[in-house]
């Protein structure tokens, strides 16, 4: 009975452990064929994202660098155009400024148009020939202007440019001119003459008076054929000084101006200075009274800076109760002026 039990139960324990065995077997030989691909697969996947992530990184990188570059130039050329704007706002300004004028004095324009080439027919005295038409008995009233210019002043003063192409092209008809002035006021009560800085022909008449006399004159126009001074081709310093230095409210004054060129940065900016200086009197009209004359440029220099002149001065003579004369005379032969 004993035997019997034993071998049964050791026969029953071997059948268990050989099935446990064979399952476990089973199963780990399922895992093996299942499994047996994916490490390499794996591997190989983890090579691409490798690379694809490389490849993305140098293309950030390159997208950085191109995007600094873009941001520079967008940088550069904002400024450029920041630059662009200002200036053109500043010729807006000086457009807008000369057409107003020009529109307001054009009817001038036409008239002055007529005076251009010469001063020699306005003379204050009467020729004879005028004489003898108008009877010996006319008199021309004080305020009555002559060949378009008021002479209704006791004290003139003269602002020369005396700059490189004065002297070269038009300063022995500067001269001239200037002697034809004079013969429109045949007695001052006093003469001045300053370069285009505000300098004085005759120093020791720093911010006085010339005394007016045949004498006087001559002297002017003698010391005016060796005068030489230094100019920057502009004559707002001189016309500020003069006013500044000369324009009271008991004095008719008239300024004239001879040049050929305007270098100055703004015309508005000269004409609203004068305008501040050059205040009006208690019957309405300025303090003094502004002319000029605009002499040529050679054939072969720039004419934009003479243009320039030409504007500014037929604004200030408008506003200023004087006249503009441009001479166009294209027979005149630019000639040094002799002397030293």
């Amino acid at each position: 009975m004993r035997r019997r039990q034993r071998r049964e139960a050791e026969t029953f324990s071997l059948s268990f452990l050989d099935c446990i065995c064979c399952g476990f077997g089973a199963i780990i030989l399922l895992l093996v064929l299942n499994e047996v691909g994916e490490p390499i697969q794996l591997e190989q996947a983890r090579e691409d994202l490798d690379a694809q992530v490389a490849k993305l990184q140098q293309e950030l990188f390159d997208l950085r660098g191109y995007s600094l570059a873009l941001e520079r130039e967008l940088k550069t050329r904002i400024e450029q155009l920041s630059e662009e704007q200002r200036r053109a706002a500043r010729l807006r300004g000086d457009l807008s400024l000369i057409s107003g004028e020009f529109a307001a004095s054009r009817s001038e324009a036409e008239a002055v148009e007529t005076l251009a080439g010469s001063l020699q027919t306005a003379r204050q005295s009467l020729t004879e020939e005028m004489k003898r038409l108008l009877g010996a008995r006319f008199r021309r009233s004080a305020d009555q202007p002559i060949g378009g210019i008021p002479v209704d002043s006791e004290h003139v003063i003269f602002v020369v440019d005396t700059s490189g192409s004065m002297q070269t092209f038009s300063w022995r008809r500067a001269e001239q001119k200037l002697a034809e002035v004079l013969d429109l006021y045949p007695q001052l009560k006093g003469i001045q003459v300053m370069d285009d800085m505000g300098g004085y022909m005759f120093p020791e008449y720093r911010g006085r008076w010339i005394p007016d006399s045949p004498a006087r004159r001559r002297a002017i126009l003698d010391r005016f054929r060796r005068w030489q001074a230094f100019s920057n081709s502009s004559p707002v310093e001189g016309i500020v000084t003069a006013l500044r230095s000369f324009s009271t409210g008991n004095q008719r004054l008239s300024i004239f101006v001879f040049g050929d060129e305007f270098t100055g940065s703004s015309i508005e900016e000269v004409v609203d200075t004068v305008d501040r200086i050059n205040r009006s009197d208690r019957a309405g009209g300025r303090l003094a009274r502004i002319h000029a004359v605009g002499f040529p440029l050679g054939e072969d220099v720039p004419q934009y800076t003479s243009v320039r002149y030409a504007t500014l001065m037929r604004i200030l003579c408008a506003r200023n109760g004087g006249t503009f004369v441009g001479l166009t005379d294209k027979d005149f032969e630019p000639r040094r002026r002799s002397g030293g």
